[in-house]
């Protein structure tokens, strides 16, 4: 196959991961577990021979929903409750709920009454990451966790088998990684819309064939170099559990710039942190939930050696980004709260930088295509200068 013809295949699970839900489980006729964003360690679910999938804000428009969850809430979790209300979910074994967000937590309470019949597991992770205790809890939480599945699928989950999942899952990260690099370096031309469909897909479909997809996109790029794309360098941030929608990416892009890095959940932010293959398969889980915060610093996580503004710096830096585009979701307080000291790090290193405001529901994309044409003009004013 070819690289459209690949990126085709990861593009359509990612605008139907529910429908490829649907006909993973009629295939194999296997468990599917969905769950909320953004520290499920998907290898132990996987390891019992499930299907871990991750939850997917819909492109539908909230209907039900507007009845059981505040207004105020994110888009991404009154979508998800709106999905649950239209029994869309239906598909789903078990639902993994997390505690990162009180929103969240009003939309798990919500799902749990429209979904009565699916086994809710709920997961709680310590949220204070560098004190004496915080893996010996991470751990915990993590047996916990195992247990649960277990107890809910019948089964053990082999020790033999998670270590196997885990290599998986590092071979899946390591390939979008080296992807990444290729974009940063223009020896590959993947559009922001295309590198979300490589990350978004791999929270969706069956590990292995997603892995297998990949190989072959590697193998493809590599034998066909492309021309280095051409305009102004851009580091996408933000966006902590839902996709931006293709159309914005497809803007941003419209505006004569090249997205060469980002912090988005889906993308560098997922896939950033491998689990370390040896020893008891708990312990490295465990050590690789603090890993990610201090590779990918998250402000729904409490670390006091590292910051979120200083990691975005440094990777401007090596990624040569003339500048960088912060994409918040309405009413997501995590970053709504952590986001002035991102603005003030980047008046100080007189880097520019432009916050746009995304929703659920239709946004002004012409209003948007100004302000973003207007910064693409003043960082270009700033460097002739």
């Amino acid at each position: 196959m070819n690289k459209q013809e690949i990126l085709g295949i990861l593009g359509a699970a990612s605008r139907d991961p529910l429908g490829y839900a649907r006909a993973w489980k009629e295939k194999t006729g296997r468990p599917v577990i969905g769950s909320f964003p953004m520290n499920f360690p998907g290898e132990l679910a996987h390891a019992a021979g499930t299907l871990p999938m991750i939850l997917q804000e819909s492109d539908d428009a909230i209907t039900l929903g507007h009845g059981l969850l505040f207004p105020f809430y994110c888009g991404y979790t009154r979508s998800m409750v709106d999905q649950a209300a239209r029994q869309e979910f239906r598909v789903l074994d078990a639902i993994m709920f997390g505690d990162h967000c009180v929103q969240l937590l009003g939309a798990a309470d919500a799902i749990r009454m429209q979904l009565t019949d699916t086994r809710v597991i709920f997961f709680q992770l310590i949220s204070s990451m560098n004190d004496p205790w915080t893996l010996g809890r991470a751990r915990e939480s993590f047996e916990t966790l195992k247990t649960e599945l277990e107890e809910f699928l019948g089964k053990p989950i082999d020790a033999a088998a998670l270590h196997a999942s885990i290599k998986l899952y590092n071979r899946n990260r390591q390939l979008i990684r080296a992807l990444y690099d290729m974009r940063k370096a223009g020896t590959v031309r993947l559009s922001a819309t295309e590198m979300q469909y490589i990350v978004k897909s791999s929270m969706i479909m069956d590990k292995a064939e997603h892995t297998a997809l990949l190989e072959d996109l590697m193998a493809w790029v590599k034998a066909h170099p492309e021309p280095k794309g051409t305009g102004v360098r851009l580091h996408l941030s933000g966006h902590f559990c839902q996709a931006p929608k293709p159309e914005v990416l497809e803007m941003i892009e419209s505006c004569g710039t090249v997205i060469v890095g980002d912090d988005l959940y889906h993308g560098f932010r997922y896939i950033s942190t491998d689990v370390a293959e040896s020893g008891d398969p708990i312990d490295r889980l465990a050590e690789w939930y603090l890993a990610r915060n201090t590779g990918v610093p998250c402000p729904t996580r409490v670390q006091n050696n590292v910051d979120w503004d200083a990691f975005l710096l440094k990777a401007m830096r090596e990624e040569q980004a003339d500048g960088m585009i912060v994409l918040m979701a309405k009413f997501c307080e995590p970053h709504m709260y952590y986001y002035p000291e991102v603005k003030e790090a980047f008046e100080r290193a007189n880097m520019p930088h432009l916050l746009i405001e995304t929703e659920h529901e239709a946004m002004p994309i012409e209003a948007l295509k100004t302000r973003v044409e207007t910064f693409v003009e003043i960082i270009k004013r700033r460097e002739a200068a």
